[in-house]
C-alpha cells in the first residue's frame, strides 16, 4: 500500500516503514506526526485519487531525528568595487519513518508514553555540588575575542566552562550549541574553536 502526501510545499510517495526526509517539522524525536493532506492512496490495482485530497485518508509517521544538511556557501563579489560577501547556510530537515497509512477516517493507535523514573534523593544531592565545582573550576571564557559576559553565562549554563571543551567541539557540536543558545554563526565568525585551542594549550 502506498500514498502520496503533501508537506512543506512538496509531494512525496510513501509506503509503510519508509524513511523520509522532509522540511523541518515542529516535533521532537520519538514523537508521532499525522499528515492529513493525502493526494492519492493505492493498494495493488485499487488506486484512489483525491480531488484534491482523499477524504478520510491520513499517513502516520514517527520522527527519527531533527538534523541539518551539509553547508552551502553563498559567495557574492562586485568586481572593482572592493565588495565581497560570504555566507553559509545549512537547511534544517526532519527524518521520518512511516508507520501507518490509514483510510476511511481511521484513527492512529495511541502510543503509550514511557514513564520517567523519578531521580533518587542521593543523585539530587550529588548533582548540586558537581555543578558548583564545574562553575568554580572553569576558565574565563570572556578571554575569547567577541565573547561577552552574556554569552559566557549562556555557555556556562549549558555546561561549557573550559577552553578545552570548546577546543574539542566538532562541527556537529558547534551547530547544536549555536542552535540551542541562539548563537548562529558566532563560533565560525569569531573563530572561537581555534582561539580556545591556543588558550587551552598554554
Amino acid at each position: 500500500m502506498f500514498a502520496v502526501i503533501k508537506t512543506g510545499g512538496k509531494q512525496y510517495t510513501v509506503a509503510a516503514d519508509d524513511l523520509l526526509k522532509v522540511e523541518k517539522l515542529d516535533a521532537e524525536a520519538g514523537s508521532s506526526v499525522t499528515f492529513d493532506e493525502v493526494l492519492m492512496v493505492g493498494n495493488g490495482t485499487d488506486t484512489t485519487v483525491g480531488a484534491p485530497l482523499v477524504e478520510g485518508a491520513s499517513v502516520v509517521a514517527e520522527v527519527v531525528e531533527q538534523g541539518r544538511n551539509r553547508k552551502i556557501i553563498i559567495f557574492k563579489k562586485r568586481r572593482r568595487q572592493n565588495s565581497r560577501r560570504r555566507n553559509g547556510h545549512r537547511q534544517s530537515f526532519t527524518l521520518l519513518k512511516v508507520t501507518d497509512i490509514l483510510t476511511g477516517g481511521a484513527k492512529p493507535a495511541k502510543k503509550a508514553a514511557p514513564k520517567k523514573a523519578a531521580p533518587k534523593a542521593d543523585e539530587v544531592k550529588e548533582a548540586a555540588p558537581a555543578a558548583a565545582e564545574a562553575s568554580e573550576g572553569g576558565d574565563d571564557l570572556k578571554k575569547l575575542n567577541g565573547l561577552g559576559p552574556a554569552i559566557a553565562k549562556k555557555l556556562n549554563e549549558a555546561g561549557i566552562t573550559t577552553f578545552a571543551q570548546i577546543a574539542a567541539m566538532t562541527a556537529e557540536d558547534v551547530d547544536r550549541v549555536e542552535e540551542e543558545l541562539s548563537l548562529k554563526g558566532r563560533f565560525e565568525r569569531d573563530n572561537w574553536v581555534e582561539q580556545a585551542k591556543e588558550l587551552a594549550g598554554k
